[in-house]
């Protein structure tokens, strides 16, 4: 059995711990034979533990406590710490480990229930289960999502070699807005996701760029966004955005104009990589 989980990009501008979208990077795990203790083969960051302290098996056991171990392999080109869900998808494949062994017949509401728990905003959890562009939202605990097309494009992500923490990344944010500054920064974010669901990514384009919530605190702590802003709108890019928590910076544009930004982001001899990517719109999925 294979549980695959796609990246995830967050935020897309002023959908700031709600808004997110699947993109084709991917975690797998491949459940092997069993075992007396938990065996998780991997060639990732070696502080990546490979017994039951791995994230994947501490989430399965908190839905599953009596789960029989296995010896898995844990495959990813998800980059980790860079703002593309890595640790998300190691939440939701947890849950669909332990949804699978365990036999819980959990449905996708419930699995996003879940990583809401653990992980504690659902922007990069939800898009990892549904697919696609999904938008939530929690109010005293409880989770409401809305799944939906992303219109055509290509996502253009530069993944610098360094990381950056989530917590760090926060810690630059302010602890409350004015009113005027809150209804201002929620009517952008109305505009972005309502051109996104109207295909409209001319006008998305500019909401997302105008975020307030976020990434004017935060474009500081990756050097590289000016310069490739500036670079992708002049090559005919939709917006640039922080992924995440950074510091990946992604690029929505026309699939026609994706290998022309690629080719000059490269050529700028960052300390980084330039990947083209696509939405996946499936989201987990099991391969028996």
């Amino acid at each position: 059995m294979k549980i695959i989980v796609p990246a995830t990009s967050a935020n897309i501008g002023p959908g700031f711990d709600s808004v997110g979208v699947a993109v084709s990077k991917y975690l797998t795990i491949e459940v092997l034979e069993e075992r007396d203790e938990w065996l998780i083969e991997h060639d990732l960051n070696p502080r990546i533990p490979k017994d039951k302290r791995n994230l994947l098996i501490k989430v399965a056991l908190q839905l599953a406590p009596n789960l029989q171990p296995y010896r898995l392999k844990m495959t990813s080109d998800i980059p980790l710490a860079r703002g593309l869900g890595s640790s998300s998808s190691v939440i939701v494949a947890g849950i669909e480990l332990a949804n699978q062994l365990g036999k819980l017949d959990l449905t996708d509401d419930e699995k996003l229930d879940w990583a809401n728990k653990i992980e504690g905003h659902p922007d990069n959890v939800a898009p990892a289960i549904f697919g696609n562009l999904v938008i939530s939202s929690v109010f005293k605990g409880a989770v409401s999502s809305v799944t939906a097309d992303f219109p055509e494009c290509s996502f253009i992500a530069y993944v610098p070699k360094y990381e950056l923490k989530t917590r760090d990344s926060r810690s630059v944010l302010p602890f409350k807005f004015s009113y005027k500054e809150a209804v201002a920064a929620s009517s952008i974010a109305n505009v972005a996701i309502a051109a996104l669901l109207q295909g409209d990514l001319v006008k998305a384009g500019r909401a997302i760029e105008s975020d307030r919530f976020h990434e004017r605190f935060r474009q500081k702590l990756v050097r590289e966004f000016p310069n490739i802003k500036k670079l992708a709108k002049k090559h005919g890019a939709y917006a640039t955005y922080l992924s995440g928590a950074g510091p990946t910076i992604m690029i929505l544009a026309p699939k026609d104009r994706a290998k022309l930004i690629q080719t000059r982001i490269e050529g700028c001899k960052y300390n980084g990589e330039v990947f083209i990517l696509d939405v996946d719109r499936d989201g987990v999925r099991v391969e028996f």
